[in-house]
């Protein structure tokens, strides 16, 4: 029960964030909220540093945390555009394509096994997000085309952790995104820069901590269960989203969104159940987890 009350409050808090980006990039460019998301996502883990000192950022990889750093800046840029004029609910149905892709990039980059039951679940998935977009029928909009680049970079992201955490804590993985999104979000930032307001500041400050929130209950739903056993309260986002784009935005999510939306969830969540089967050495493909 304690893991189901945290993994509903991270797909809430998930859900929150998104709805204030969403809100706030009105006001002020996605690469400058990027960068604000950064430093306040660090500021938050700060208190870290009083209890352990340096020694979570003792590593042996820091360029493949670099990497990681680089990758997640390109996924958030993609993710936090995408918001600025992309209803929550659709958002919220494509980005279940992400462990999709980490599957792929670990068959193609890790070297993982594939066989037809996963090259099964893939095709299912990605007919999904098709049933989503429907290129052909409508117009093709940028928006679902970033959040799907966004899911992608989400997918290389995981399979990067899988490697880290071989070798690091993931204090150490978390701490360290701070560390290079922070500079590298501004390097792009810099060159459109506007200073929010006293108003457009405590939104970043509140998508900051929402954020934070988010990451640390969707860990600890993690620590009290078993990932098959919460992973299907991941789909309390699209209603979460559905929601509260109605009510903030006047958003009315098609009902493609939301078969569209089923699907994938559900091919993804085959594939986490099958990677954890009896017999099965593979990790499971990890969730969308914390992309912001």
């Amino acid at each position: 029960m304690r893991a189901f009350v945290f993994m509903v409050l991270a797909t809430l808090f998930a859900t929150l964030t998104n709805a204030g980006i969403r809100h706030i990039t009105a006001d002020v460019h996605p690469f400058v909220v990027t960068f604000f998301r950064s430093v306040f996502g660090f500021v938050v883990l700060i208190p870290v540093f009083f209890r352990y000192g340096l020694a979570p950022l003792v590593t042996r990889r820091p360029g493949l945390h670099a990497l990681r750093g680089a990758l997640q800046l390109v996924q958030t840029l993609f993710l936090f555009t995408a918001l600025g004029f992309t209803p929550l609910a659709t958002v919220a149905a494509l980005h279940f394509t992400a462990p999709l892709f980490t599957a792929v990039m670990a068959v193609v980059l890790l070297g993982e096994a594939i066989r037809i039951r996963r090259v099964s679940a893939l095709i299912v998935g990605f007919a999904g997000a098709l049933i989503i977009v429907r290129p052909g029928m409508i117009a093709l909009d940028a928006g679902p085309l970033l959040v799907l680049g966004s899911a992608a970079f989400w997918g290389a992201i995981m399979v990067v952790i899988k490697t880290l955490t071989r070798i690091d804590s993931s204090l150490t993985v978390t701490l360290y995104t701070g560390v290079f999104m922070t500079p590298f979000s501004f390097l792009f930032a810099v060159f459109i820069w506007e200073t929010p307001d006293a108003r457009a500041l405590a939104w970043l400050l509140a998508v900051g901590v929402s954020g934070t929130l988010g990451q640390l209950a969707l860990a600890q739903a993690f620590r009290e269960a078993d990932t098959t056993a919460v992973l299907p309260l991941d789909f309390l986002k699209l209603i979460w989203a559905a929601a509260i784009g109605y009510a903030l935005f006047a958003e009315v999510p098609s009902l493609w969104t939301w078969i569209g939306g089923a699907v994938i969830f559900a091919s993804a969540f085959y594939l986490a159940v099958r990677e954890r089967t009896p017999g099965s050495t593979r990790p499971a493909a990890p969730t969308d987890g914390p992309r912001d």
